[in-house]
């Protein structure tokens, strides 16, 4: 016996057709149009990109920054020798030896961490807790970079990181559900095309995708 329909999914049955295609703009007026819970939704970009998820030369990952943010206030946790300066420029915890002593006892409150270059090998003691977690930092993520302070003010200011599953399929936050049409279709498109650049040099095949709302993360 199948499962009865929820009111919601109905519902929004009646503002578009679920199954056809649309356009970045066309699917953002959409999505502010459809009934909405009791929360600020995120919208997220769900593409499956057709390469070999098994081959280590056709991994997709990689973050773009997004011009009207993420709409996500996000925690930042910096590995770097100069915790000063990481707490001026934003960080929402900065240390090395204490950071790395405080992960390894189970702390995981925050959404990314970043690192300096030197303090990678210290920091690879916690790999193991970061790692399962998508925590650690990467230098293909742009998590790992001598200029602490510009990176933190462009993860604060809406860049996003992108990773491919096991599955050959990968999500990237796009905004929440209050941005404007405008704002969702240009964020939308920038992450589009970042996902288009980070396909494998020469992959003939293509990514199909649908902007859509979802739970936050």
């Amino acid at each position: 016996m199948s499962k009865k329909p929820s009111k919601r999914y109905r519902a929004a049955q009646q503002v578009a057709d679920l199954k056809a295609k649309y356009d970045v703009n066309q699917a953002a007026e959409i999505i502010k149009k459809m009934p909405g819970a009791k929360f600020d939704e995120t919208v997220e970009i769900s593409a499956f990109l057709g390469v070999d998820p098994k081959q280590s030369d056709q991994m997709v990952r990689g973050t773009v920054s997004l011009p009207n943010g993420s709409g996500k206030k996000i925690k930042v946790l910096a590995f770097t020798e100069n915790a000063a300066e990481a707490l001026a420029a934003g960080a929402d915890y900065a240390g090395l030896a204490d950071l790395i002593a405080k992960v390894n006892g189970g702390f995981l409150d925050f959404d990314v961490a970043i690192s300096t270059t030197s303090a990678m090998k210290d920091v690879r003691q916690v790999a193991r807790v970061l790692g399962p977690k998508g925590l650690m930092p990467n230098p293909k993520s742009g998590t790992v970079s001598d200029d602490i302070p510009k990176t933190i003010k462009e993860v604060k200011a809406g860049r996003v990181e992108f990773k491919m599953d096991k599955t050959a399929n990968i999500v990237v936050v796009v905004g929440k559900k209050s941005f404007t049409v405008q704002q969702l279709s240009e964020n939308a498109a920038v992450a589009l095309a970042a996902l288009v650049k980070a396909q494998p040099a020469g992959f003939a095949g293509g990514a199909s995708s649908s902007p859509s709302p979802s739970a936050p993360r």
